[in-house]
């Protein structure tokens, strides 16, 4: 792959798009986590506490949806753009500007960390991301090896400049779940039909163990490395995961899962888990050791709450297609899964997937106001 980026960890080019203020920002060190950040609704709902009113973010909240974005990005590539702290801090923090979302999370990719180990890919426009050299046999997976917080020096400078200007706002860190970043590579791309990843499952059980192993120990150093950076939660994306059976999802997927958590449960921070088709996976997902698990908008969450279990927070799930709906129809199904959300023990509001870009921004701050307003505890 031919890569125009700065070179990896090195300092951010200029770019009169960005303005000179964003362009000078310096990296803040981390300070102990303020008491106010400890207390406030998104982390407290993590905790299935009681909260003054239910949180809301929502994933893929900075990005195409928002013109200040789409004018940062001009002329930049994605995996460009994630690799210069001064964007991702910028990019992150249009979001809570403009709609007033209780947690920001951090601008990046699932495939990041893959590119920063060395392997070949790009992400298309219209397509994702492509693989240069699709991993198939034993060869491939030695090919990747294990991420070193030095391979991510830009990570962790975005991550503490973020926190230094967030301040009561908490930042959620992520990762790409070990089935979905095998999907990838293993297909070269993305697919609806994940055929090859699932010919290699079957076909080739010790290998496949062998690749999601090696992609979960990527996955957790990921996201340890937002964490020791100020991170004060993490989600753990399994995009693809909905295409499989409970039996198999246990069997071949949920232990590297299982492991990824695990191995972040010694940071303290809250865990959230989120697939896309995983109605009947909820409870399997709920086992690999999340405190959140995310439900998208095919389940209610009623129902997702009694499958997962009165010792997990949901978060979700209004169908991002309602973003495009009359405002009324917005008003009545936030008010519903609000309701849906309240027979849980714990509820962050979100989408059921991320927000599409033909989105209205001022549809997204109205359903930040209206998720506080209706709400509301005394």
């Amino acid at each position: 792959m031919t890569d125009t980026a700065t070179p990896l960890g090195g300092p951010p080019h200029a770019d009169g798009g960005l303005g000179s203020q964003i362009a000078a920002r310096q990296v803040t060190v981390r300070a102990p986590v303020a008491a106010e950040l400890a207390d406030g609704p998104f982390l407290r709902a993590c905790r299935r506490e009681p909260v003054p009113h239910t949180p809301v973010w929502f994933m893929r909240q900075a990005g195409r949806s928002l013109p200040e974005y789409r004018k940062v990005r001009e002329g930049i590539g994605m995996l460009d753009s994630c690799r210069r702290p001064d964007l991702v801090t910028e990019i992150t923090l249009q979001p809570i500007r403009r709609h007033g979302v209780d947690a920001a999370i951090f601008y990046s990719d699932i495939v990041v960390p893959l590119v920063a180990i060395g392997i070949g890919l790009d992400i298309v426009s219209g397509v994702g991301p492509v693989i240069d050299e699709p991993i198939r046999t034993a060869a491939d997976v030695e090919r990747l090896r294990p991420l070193d917080p030095g391979d991510v020096p830009y990570v962790t400078e975005a991550v503490g400049s973020l926190v230094g200007e967030l301040g009561a706002v908490p930042l959620i860190g992520f990762a790409g779940a070990p089935f979905t970043l095998a999907s990838y590579l293993v297909e070269g791309g993305p697919s609806r039909t994940h055929a090859r990843t699932k010919a290699l499952m079957y076909g080739d059980p010790e290998l496949w163990h062998a690749l999601c192993g090696r992609l979960a120990a990527i996955a957790s150093a990921f996201l340890r490395v937002q964490v020791e950076a100020g991170a004060s939660a993490v989600q753990l994306f399994d995009s693809w995961a909905g295409a499989l059976s409970e039996a198999d999802y246990r069997e071949y997927v949920q232990p590297h899962s299982a492991r990824v958590l695990a191995e972040l449960a010694e940071t303290g921070v809250p865990k959230i888990h989120f697939g896309v088709g995983t109605a009947e996976l909820l409870p399997a997902m709920a086992q690999a050791g999340a405190d959140v698990v995310g439900v998208d908008w095919r389940t209610p969450l009623a129902a997702a709450s009694r499958r997962i279990g009165p010792d997990k927070a949901v978060q979700g799930n209004l169908d991002p297609a309602v973003l495009l709906a009359d405002r009324n129809i917005v008003e009545q199904h936030v008010a519903r899964v609000l309701a849906d959300g309240a027979a849980a023990p714990g509820h962050i509001f979100n989408l059921g997937h991320g927000v599409p870009p033909e989105t209205d921004p001022d549809v997204l701050t109205r359903v930040v106001e209206l998720v506080h307003e209706r709400s509301v505890r005394p």
